[in-house]
């Protein structure tokens, strides 16, 4: 066990929000086995959600956020970017220097955090993404003013529980919102419509969903592990005169490329929105 992982253990964990994000990382954090269940404490308005959550790994819950606050080292902020306000301001006096605060709300600047509270309390703005569920998330984030080395290897060692993480710029975290943030739900969009392609064309449709998902892991890991251009691995699979070239050039020729691009842009700027 890592230095940074033997630390973690000995930290509590809260965690404000029980939402699909919230959710996922507490759960992430438990089957990884990097925090025992018992030492996150979860805070969410809807008994419902803090109930399944506590079924599905164990972990302590509670309704109060102020609680959250009091009795833990790490608090993870996981509501949505207009509930912030409210939250830190329910928080802001209990919070101490000694604590570290991690906001995963999207758009929501470190600025702004900083300044909700009472005293200064290392920040660290975050942007996973749901895969953390699955130990398979992408995860960017940033520090404030107050954090240090200490709190950077908490966040690390937090997101790379559940995936993987890098630390960048704070300029940076609209963009990587936008991408990796709002990613999966594009890459769902693209299996399902391949899903619907293949059913189109003859396949059942438990086949053609298990061949579609597996297919995206797989071009995936080509990328991560071969470490080559996603151009060359394309271009590796493209025979001449072939259906794959074919494919592509109906892509194409629909705009493909361009509507992901798109995508991200529209989804970056509607993050800066969220963070004025």
């Amino acid at each position: 066990m890592s230095e940074s992982s033997r630390l973690l253990r000995e930290k509590r964990i809260g965690i404000i929000g029980a939402g699909a994000m919230g959710s996922a990382l507490a759960r992430g954090l438990v089957h990884a086995e990097t925090v025992p269940a018992s030492s996150i404490l979860v805070s969410d308005p809807h008994a419902q959600h803090l109930a399944s959550l506590a079924g599905s790994c164990g972990v302590k819950t509670t309704e109060s956020n102020a609680r959250v606050a009091k009795y833990t080292d790490i608090v993870v902020l996981a509501v949505k970017p207009q509930t912030v306000g409210g939250v830190l301001k329910e928080i802001r006096e209990i919070l101490q220097p000694n604590q570290l605060l991690i906001s995963i709300a999207a758009g929501v600047r470190i600025s702004t955090l900083e300044n909700g509270l009472a005293n200064p309390v290392p920040v660290i703005r975050a942007m996973p993404n749901t895969a953390a569920q699955v130990n398979a998330g992408a995860c960017a984030f940033s520090a404030g003013s107050h954090a240090d080395e200490q709190h950077v290897a908490y966040a690390t060692e937090i997101f790379s529980a559940v995936g993987t993480a890098i630390q960048l710029e704070e300029r940076m975290m609209d963009a990587v919102t936008a991408l990796s943030g709002s990613g999966p739900a594009y890459v769902y969009l693209m299996i399902e419509a391949l899903v619907d392609g293949g059913v189109k064309v003859g396949l059942p449709r438990d086949m053609a969903h298990q061949l579609a998902a597996q297919t995206v892991l797989g071009a995936a890991k080509m990328v991560i592990e071969t470490g080559l251009h996603p151009a060359h691995l394309k271009d590796m699979v493209a025979t001449p005169a072939g259906t794959t070239i074919t494919a592509l050039a109906a892509l194409e020729h629909s705009g493909f490329r361009a509507a992901l691009i798109d995508a991200v842009e529209q989804a970056a700027l509607r993050s800066a929105e969220l963070g004025q």
